[in-house]
Parts: C-alpha cells; sequence; structure tokens
C-alpha cells in the first residue's frame, strides 16, 4: 500500500457540503487507482456553529488541525451571520494561526468557449498567481480617530515584514522553476504610488532573482496587470503579489478561466499543513438545489493531492476536469450546466475508473 493521509474537512456553508461531497468521492476514487490511503475527519467550523455557539475558531480548534496532513475547505459565509466575523475569525484566523504564507492561484482555461475574451485558446491563459497571504492590508492593523464624527479617520496598514516578503517572492522563483513552461517571473506592485511597501517588494525581488539566473523577470504595475490579463493574458507564466493585489487580480482571472465554477486555490505552509478550497465563495441561493458546480471543489481536491506527494492522482484529476469541461458541459454556470452538482462528480470518477 501506497502513503497515508488524515485529511481535515471543512464542508462550511451554505454549497460548501455539496461541493465536498463531490470532491471526496473523487479523492475515494483516486485513492483506488493510485495506490494511497486516507482517513477523513469532518470539523462543524462555519456559520451554523457560530449560530449555535456564537464561537469561531479556538486555540484548541488550531491546535487539532496542526496534527492533519491538509485541510479541505468548501465554503465559508452565512446570510444570517454579519459580513467579516466568520471570514476573520475562519478563514483569516486559519491562514494566519497555521501561517499559510502562500495563496496559490492556477488561472488554466480548458475550454474556450466558457473564456469571455475573444480569440483566446486554452493555451493563451495557462498562469499561475502567488500571493502573499499572511500580511499587507489584511493583516488587520488600524484605528479609527474621532469615530462617528464629521472629523473621522479610518486608517488602515499595510503592514509588510522583510521575512514575509522574501519568502513570500522566494517561494514564487521556487515555483517558477519547478513548473518549468516559460520560466517567467513577473512582480506585480504599485511602486509608483505605494513607495513604502513596494520600495520593500521590489528591492527584495531584485537581490532574489540574483540566485535565478534561469528565471527571467520583469515587472507590472497591477493597474497594467488587470489591463494585460484581459488583453494578453498569454504573456504571463507566474506572477507574484501581495495579499491585497493578489486578492483583486485572481478573481478576474478566475473570470477569464471560465468562471468561479472552476477556480481552486491554496493557502500554503510549505513546512505545515495547507489548506485547499474553491474560491467562489458559499453562494447561498443555490443551498440544497444540487445545480453549484462542483469541479472547483474538485480542483482543489486535486491541488491538495499534488502538495502531498501524490502526482499521478492530481494530474489524472485534471485529465478528466479537462474532457468533462470540453465534451460534457454546456456551461460552467450553476443551474446551466446540463448536470446536477452530483452526476458533475460522478462523470469524473467515471473518467478516473477508466
Amino acid at each position: 500500500m501506497g502513503k497515508s493521509f488524515k485529511i481535515a474537512v471543512i464542508p462550511g456553508d451554505g454549497t460548501g457540503p455539496e461541493v465536498i461531497r463531490e470532491g471526496l468521492k473523487v479523492i475515494a476514487a483516486a485513492a483506488r487507482k493510485f495506490n494511497f490511503s486516507y482517513e477523513h475527519t469532518v470539523f462543524d467550523f462555519g456559520g451554523e456553529r457560530y449560530l449555535k455557539t456564537g464561537k469561531t475558531l479556538e486555540e484548541a480548534d488550531i491546535k487539532e488541525l496542526k496534527k492533519y496532513s491538509a485541510i479541505y475547505l468548501g465554503a465559508i459565509g452565512h446570510p444570517d451571520v454579519k459580513p467579516g466575523i466568520l471570514e476573520t475569525g475562519v478563514l483569516l484566523n486559519l491562514r494566519f494561526s497555521l501561517d499559510q504564507y502562500i495563496n496559490l492561484r492556477p488561472i488554466k482555461l480548458y475550454n474556450a468557449a466558457f473564456c469571455p475574451l475573444k480569440d483566446k485558446e486554452p493555451g493563451d491563459i495557462d498562469f499561475v498567481v502567488v500571493r502573499e497571504n499572511s500580511e499587507g492590508l489584511y493583516k488587520g492593523m488600524g484605528e479609527f480617530k474621532d469615530k462617528g464624527t464629521k472629523n473621522e479617520v479610518a486608517i488602515q496598514l499595510s503592514y509588510n515584514t522583510r521575512k514575509g516578503v522574501e519568502r513570500c517572492i522566494r517561494y514564487a522563483f521556487e515555483y517558477c522553476r519547478k513548473r518549468n513552461k516559460r520560466r517567467k517571473l513577473t512582480l506585480c506592485g504599485k511602486t509608483n504610488v505605494l513607495t513604502y511597501a513596494w520600495d520593500l517588494w521590489q528591492r527584495t525581488f531584485n537581490e532574489v532573482a540574483r540566485e535565478y539566473p534561469d528565471i527571467t523577470t520583469d515587472y507590472a504595475h497591477v493597474d497594467a496587470t488587470t489591463m494585460w490579463f484581459v488583453k494578453n493574458p498569454e504573456w504571463f507564466d507566474v506572477i507574484v503579489t501581495d495579499n491585497m493585489f493578489g486578492d483583486i487580480i485572481t478573481d478576474l482571472g478566475a473570470m477569464i478561466q471560465g468562471g468561479m465554477g472552476i477556480a481552486a486555490g491554496g493557502n500554503i505552509n510549505p513546512q505545515s499543513v495547507s489548506m485547499f478550497e474553491p474560491i467562489g465563495g458559499s453562494a447561498p441561493k443555490y443551498t440544497g438545489k444540487n445545480v453549484i458546480n462542483p469541479l472547483a471543489a474538485i480542483c482543489a481536491a486535486g491541488m491538495m493531492l499534488e502538495a502531498l506527494g501524490e502526482i499521478d492522482a492530481a494530474s489524472a484529476i485534471e485529465a478528466a476536469v479537462i474532457k468533462v469541461v470540453s465534451k460534457k458541459l454546456k456551461s460552467l454556470a450553476a443551474g446551466k450546466m446540463g448536470y446536477t452538482t452530483q452526476e458533475v462528480g460522478d462523470l469524473v470518477v467515471g473518467l478516473l475508473n477508466k
């Protein structure tokens, strides 16, 4: 028998449990075919738990999750919970407490028919965004002055350390080398306006680049990056950027690859526990209707297996997803696929079993 893993499963809110169900079905099929084993434990972190107990995540929860090989997350976000509570208390808490300092977002087009851009083929949209995931504006540092008055000031700090910036940039260089496609790494920032944080990012990028003479480097302002995503996405191979800019450009990336139904991401700690998820959110209006697209969650499962060293299984899952997207589905949008959520999962399993 091959390797064995412990997977912590957080189905979460809304349609999260539905897409996780299909992802687990695919993982089970991959385990049978590629000779690895796993056990999974379900955790109820999310909106329903918060509404019942008033709790999001506690120190004991984090300590328990550190015992697992990886975390598989469905979605966080409940319509009856005020925005920000679950996002901060669960998602950001997990990322920061487990030091998941890389957010990894592959952006790859599988079917030109689902791309909103004119005359773009799958080979034109195939790049990866490496987003710093633990600092920047999302650190939550700031203050109000004279709150509630006409003179109110709100201060939000972008917190960037040399350690945090360098380890993200170094990861991006290593990933670009391992990916071994165009071997081009683009720094995406705003050096002409944000002259403190992005001076640090640019200097660190230039210094680390000297250690990677085999990698071509360039720079693009974040506003220009969004423009080139639409006009010439084929220019990009790997992009590295900060927390805020990464959050913004990866949503645009999801759209040009076909939509949130296919977009998956990883929150990576290379030395410890990483977490993998579809990036589309909980989509509460589709809850229980069996119409949500599970492929993003299935792709996230593939990313998780790749990170755990099951490269062949991950490649087989992606190949199956490509066939489903290119030959079966009418659309990637919920309710328009031509198949139910469960049937899409069955299609992927069927291809894996062949």
